[in-house]
């Protein structure tokens, strides 16, 4: 028989696979802006009792990527572009400031960089939009640890839950991914280079990119996005998780 300690570990831990799963599907789109949730079917289709889904959903609330409207339901949160700007902001500040740092980086220092760009390429050549984002997300953490800050990953991972869900939306198909590309290489070709203030003024282009591609995809689909009064919504049919 399991001790109450044994019983809350297994519970907090029950909780946050849950709260991992719903949090990693709704940032990959997978779980779209507007898609409502319903705790039994969610509890069903994980396997779970209701109490940790309930759990996980509020603490999603609290991210702002769930939103809860009574006698409605919980729906998944639209694009706040507020948030986003916001988690912008500490990513901007947080990856250029690292950049300053690897001034007298050599090309031996730089290999990382150079393969993760080598498969980026064929991700774009591949047209594998997912592939790439992971990539991405690999390169921007290798230029953290480039600078000796990879530790400041965890704080720009926990700012940028709606950014990133921005950011998948802008590679369905709003910008080539082979423009990221190369905005990806002109960042290590400045430092690489030594002219580290073209690279961070390389990374600022790169990472302020988002906006232009947000203006772009709320004109073709605003129903994804939050305005100054969202409408209230209405309960259609709730999703299923494979």
């Amino acid at each position: 028989m399991r001790t109450p300690a044994e019983q809350r570990s297994s519970r907090s831990s029950t909780r946050d696979s849950v709260l991992d799963t719903l949090r990693r599907r709704i940032i990959s789109l997978e779980l779209p802006p507007g898609q409502p949730l319903s705790e039994n079917d969610l509890a069903k289709e994980l396997g779970v009792s209701r109490t940790p889904v309930r759990e996980s959903l509020i603490l999603l609330r609290e991210e702002g990527l769930i939103e809860v409207y009574p006698q409605v339901g919980s729906f998944v949160s639209l694009v706040d572009i507020a948030r986003v700007s916001q988690a912008q902001f500490v990513r901007e500040a947080i990856e250029c400031a690292s950049l300053a740092d690897t001034t007298g980086r050599g090309p031996d220092e730089l290999a990382a960089l150079r393969g993760n760009l080598a498969r980026q390429r064929e991700a774009v050549d591949a047209s594998d939009a997912e592939r790439f984002f992971e990539l991405d997300e690999e390169f921007h953490r290798e230029l953290l640890r480039l600078g000796g800050h990879v530790s400041a990953w965890a704080a720009v991972n926990s700012a940028k839950a709606h950014l990133d869900r921005a950011r998948r939306l802008s590679l369905s198909g709003t910008r080539p991914l082979a423009v990221l590309l190369e905005q990806h290489t002109a960042v290590v070709d400045g430092i690489e280079a030594q002219e580290t203030s073209g690279a961070i003024d390389a990374l600022r282009t790169h990472l302020r990119a988002v906006f232009d591609d947000i203006e772009r995809i709320q004109a073709a689909s605003p129903e994804l996005f939050a305005g100054s009064e969202p409408a209230r919504p209405t309960r259609r049919t709730v999703a299923r998780l494979a």
